[in-house]
């Protein structure tokens, strides 16, 4: 059955969007069929992420009843499928967000799997989200604050009735700032899907306006979403196996500036 995963967060800049277009170019690269919908129609950054910031029709306009939604649908290089949202000031003003989950039975035939990205926090366009939802995804960072506001996210969900698939925690440094992952998972009384690293190459990726699963496929980050993907999607897939060859590593360490110089070749 399709499923429609909203991806959410208690506050903003803890990884959200980067982690919805993240998670579904690893389904994808799973080969699964996958549709990655701007739900955050007040700040909308899905499109820029991947290339894509203004098209004629996108999820505006199937929201005000002026577009089906697959004529808003523009598939990315890759054969990720992307539904944007508008940039535009004055067509948010239209915009009433709870009629997306008015569109929940038609946007699950869209695609295999459909990964919403919502609004950060706990506004009505948050709400509208999570009501969309067969089942949530919370992203969050390991700081107190951030954590804090997933739990509230969590709570909420919880209320709505809404299936928790679990926590995504990002930019992870292991310092002594964090918190360490079992006390997060205790805190959040939710599993932890998986554990995204601090890595440069996904600042890469966004610079390239690009997932970093694409980009830098081999990169910790890259492989961190790929071992997410295949637990949600139950595939097989050797972490390991897919780093970056052995002499590449050993070149990286030693002489970082023949590794840029083979990058830039390769």
């Amino acid at each position: 059955m399709n499923k429609i995963i909203v991806v959410t967060s208690g506050k903003g800049g803890v990884g959200k969007t980067t982690t919805a277009i993240n998670l579904g170019a690893a389904i994808n690269y799973f080969g699964k069929d996958v549709l990655i919908i701007d739900g955050n129609l007040s700040t909308p950054n899905v499109g820029l992420h991947l290339n894509s910031p203004e098209v004629p029709i996108n999820l505006n306009h199937v929201l005000r009843g002026k577009a089906e939604p697959k004529e808003a649908i523009y598939e990315h290089v890759s054969g990720l499928k992307v539904m944007p949202s508008s940039l535009s000031i004055k067509e948010l003003k239209k915009i009433k967000p709870e009629k997306i989950s008015d569109f929940k039975k038609e946007f699950q035939t869209l695609s295999e799997y459909i990964i919403v990205d919502s609004s950060a926090g706990l506004g009505d366009e948050s709400i509208a989200a999570i009501n969309l939802a067969d089942e949530i995804i919370v992203i969050t960072n390991a700081e107190m604050p951030a954590i804090t506001d997933a739990l509230k996210t969590i709570k909420l969900a919880e209320q709505m009735k809404k299936t928790i698939l679990g926590v995504i925690v990002t930019r992870v440094r292991k310092d002594s700032i964090e918190m360490s992952p079992e006390s997060v998972k205790d805190m959040l009384e939710a599993p932890i899907l998986g554990m995204i690293p601090e890595d440069i190459t996904v600042k890469k990726a966004l610079n390239k306006k690009d997932a970093v699963v694409h980009t830098h496929p081999h990169s910790n980050a890259s492989r961190a979403y790929k071992e997410i993907a295949a637990r949600i999607t139950s595939t097989e897939y050797n972490s390991k196996k897919d780093r970056y060859p052995f002499w590449r590593r050993i070149l990286k360490r030693e002489n970082p500036y023949f590794w840029k110089m083979t990058m830039k070749k390769g």
